[in-house]
């Protein structure tokens, strides 16, 4: 008995070596293929380990072959985007005029949503687990857009939010307690509120609509050394690459499986799409247009497994473009071919939209309908995309408050959609083949507006393990959320 044991023993010891060779090789091999020529290697917000994916596929091509010359520089026509924007900012140069904003409220955490109430803030089935406000972010200015990075060495949970005047990085690991790890200072000429970040191999993008503003690079394994390490002035951050094809955008989006970046809205390629290929992330290299449909105010690319065969394993840019649902191949980076332009009834300024996770339906926001259109209910637009060459609109859901809609995610079968006056609202996405998409929980923290004006929720991230949610409210800050769904 005791030799049998002994045997296990050295069988179990055994196992374990040729367990840990495979390791030590799968992880030399990750390393290595960080500078193939075959393969790039990053985690997602869909993913927090880190995965290899090819650089070169069949039927695919990571170049035009040309610069970004004179082609490449035309400007949109002036459509629809500059009014949105000058409305906005009148409201907000009114808001400020008012002194409400920013709103400066006091630090919260840890307070349950009971009987529909936490304070002066509506919910229904979310928790707060912290608020900080924007003179803890190193900002005097309004707050935008937001995204989220998790450590793939340590697991750290970063929120990443936009100011006015800058990008601020914040540890939520311990959601309850917060750090604010430090400020990344802006690039451009000008203070504006928009500005977006995306993430890809552990760098952030970030763009904004400030004059020579172009897009900044930052290497977010920096911030490791400020973990759990709070201070009472903000640190003050540098980046680590400009690229400057582009001097104002609008958005940025990207695709970790093709490590391509889509500058959207620049003043470029008219405005559509400007792709970046960032497989060597700090060495950012503009790899060809597509102007076809002309300006582009967001859009979501992914490699497509969904369920039109014809396009399987095509990198497809679904493009909202003011007032259509545009869906463009973009594979070839010198050959982008548009697959449909799509319209739909009342039309007023097709913002963003998200797809499930089968790629079989579209979730997508028109921001100024509910100021235009016949109704002023926030109205959330659901959409069959299983025929990329022929979308069509399933159906609507309308809320029951006066609310434009901003931007929106989908994580598993919900939808997270940051509504403006109206906060957090979350959706059931499994519904929208009957054109249905009922309203499951939601937090309202914008409680000084009630109306269809651009305050209050600008965006939110859906995306980290621990389930806790990221919502970014203009006037005030920074959210922490958990759902109970």
């Amino acid at each position: 008995n005791r030799r049998l044991s002994l045997c296990t023993i050295c069988s179990k010891m055994a196992s374990m070596k040729v367990v840990a060779a495979v390791v030590l090789v799968a992880l030399s091999s990750a390393h290595s293929l960080r500078s193939n020529s075959t393969h790039h290697v990053t985690n997602s917000y869909r993913h927090v380990e880190e995965r290899a994916y090819p650089l070169h596929r069949v039927g695919h091509n990571r170049s035009s072959g040309y610069k970004c010359g004179d082609l490449c520089r035309q400007e949109a026509k002036k459509g629809r985007m500059a009014q949105v924007m000058k409305e906005k900012i009148r409201q907000h140069n009114q808001c400020v005029e008012n002194s409400e904003c920013p709103l400066n409220r006091k630090f919260q955490s840890a307070e349950k949503c009971v009987n529909g109430k936490i304070g002066k803030y509506t919910c229904n089935k979310v928790d707060l687990q912290s608020f900080t406000p924007i003179a803890t972010l190193g900002s005097t200015y309004d707050a935008s857009d937001s995204w989220g990075w998790t450590d793939p060495q340590t697991g750290d949970e970063i929120a990443i939010i936009g100011m006015m005047d800058g990008t601020t990085f914040v540890q939520i690991t311990d959601a309850v307690n917060p750090v604010v790890l430090g400020f990344l200072p802006q690039s451009g000429d000008n203070t504006v509120i928009w500005a977006d970040m995306k993430v890809y191999a552990n760098h952030v993008y970030i763009i904004r609509e400030s004059r020579n503003h172009g897009m900044q690079v930052y290497d977010l394994t920096q911030l490791r050394e400020f973990y759990d390490k709070p201070v009472q002035n903000v640190r003050q951050l540098e980046a680590n690459y400009l690229y400057t094809e582009v001097t104002s955008t609008h958005n940025v989006v990207i695709n970790e499986e093709t490590a391509f970046a889509y500058l959207v809205g620049t003043k470029t390629c008219r405005g559509g799409l400007h792709a970046v290929d960032i497989s060597t992330p700090k060495e950012p290299k503009y790899a060809g247009c597509f102007d076809e449909d002309g300006y582009t105010h967001d859009a979501q690319c992914v490699i497509y497994k969904g369920p039109d065969k014809r396009y399987t394993g095509a990198e497809i840019c679904f493009n909202y473009n003011e007032d259509t649902l545009t869906i463009v191949d973009v594979s070839d980076k010198g050959n982008m071919k548009m697959l449909a332009r799509q319209g739909y009834d009342n039309a007023f300024y097709t913002h963003q939209g998200w797809l499930t996770d089968d790629q079989s339906f579209v979730m997508m926001n028109d921001e100024l309908d509910e100021q235009n259109g016949p109704n002023p209910k926030t109205r959330t637009l659901l959409w069959d995309v299983s025929d990329l060459t022929a979308p069509k609109l399933t159906g609507s859901h309308y809320a029951t408050m006066d609310s434009i809609d901003h931007n929106l995610y989908i994580q598993g079968n919900f939808g997270y959609l940051a509504n403006y006056c109206s906060g957090l609202r979350i959706l059931d996405t499994t519904q929208m083949a009957d054109g249905k998409a009922p309203e499951v929980a939601y937090f309202d923290m914008v409680d000084y507006c009630d109306t269809t004006s651009f305050k209050g929720a600008w965006s939110n991230y859906p995306y980290f393990r621990s389930k806790n949610l990221v919502v970014s409210v203009i006037e005030l800050g920074l959210f922490v959320l958990r759902a109970d769904l």
